[in-house]
């Protein structure tokens, strides 16, 4: 197994369980204590861990997104759920711009039983994901590629979102809290979902139910700036009523998806 491969499997674990062991990582690896005690250096340096004795723990603070492997591989059943929502809200010949969020990419798969979308997105997943699809417009924002997201980033993205207007903005984000709003772990994320929402009539945020009470570093925008939020599970009264305040149409299955 190369190290790399090693690396995001103990980032899956850490997603998991949000702590690892050195002995424990030693023995299901079958590699040396020392191996892994440098994999978990590579990840400290890379602000994904926090080292603490005998093992490390996730970087709940981190600005750095996590690899798009690591991304996809959490709550999956959660973003298909989400993605089915959105599939069912969307009507076919609608303009779309999705995010590089791996929630949007699940999306994306579920919007292919639509007809006649034209779809904006600044994610390779998601250009990979509809490259086959009959009677789609799919445009790609152009960018620098982001090393190991599957995301376009840079002038060339934000210029792009800017110059469309279209009906749905569907976009992921690291929490949703009742003061702060939403927010990202960066400027770079958060700028970019910022010109995606301007350029959108309906701004629909997309998310499990794990992020909801939760903040980071960035604000991409208000809750009263959204339109609509889809989710995986029914949110609190508390947070339904905070919606309901702000005019947001709250998405959830009601019976099963």
């Amino acid at each position: 197994m190369l190290a790399i491969e090693r690396r995001n499997l103990i980032l899956e674990q850490l997603q998991r369980e949000k702590r690892v062991v050195v002995s424990e990582l030693s023995a299901y690896f079958a590699v040396s204590e020392e191996t892994i005690r440098r994999d978990l250096e590579k990840l400290s340096e890379d602000g994904f861990v926090v080292k603490t004795y005998g093992g490390a723990v996730l970087n709940e603070d981190n600005v750095v997104d996590m690899p798009f492997v690591i991304r996809k591989n959490t709550n999956v059943a959660e973003k298909q759920i989400i993605g089915k929502l959105i599939a069912a809200m969307t009507q076919d010949g609608e303009h779309l711009m999705l995010d590089s969020s791996s929630t949007a990419a699940s999306a994306a798969r579920y919007l292919k039983a639509k007809n006649n979308l034209t779809i904006i997105t600044n994610s390779v997943e998601t250009l990979i994901e509809l490259s086959e699809v009959s009677g789609f417009n799919v445009i790609s924002t152009g960018g620098v590629l982001k090393e190991g997201t599957l995301s376009l980033t840079g002038a060339q993205v934000d210029r792009s979102f800017a110059s469309y207007n279209v009906d749905t903005a569907v976009f992921s984000c690291k929490g949703i809290d009742k003061v702060a709003g939403v927010t990202d772990s960066n400027e770079t994320n958060a700028y970019i979902k910022q010109t995606l929402l301007s350029s959108a009539k309906r701004k629909v945020l997309a998310l499990d139910h794990t992020k909801f009470d939760k903040s980071a570093l960035v604000r991409i925008c208000k809750l009263s700036e959204l339109t609509h939020v889809v989710t995986d599970v029914k949110p609190s009264e508390d947070w339904l009523n905070c919606l309901t305040d702000n005019n947001i149409a709250c998405i959830y299955p009601k019976i099963g998806v």
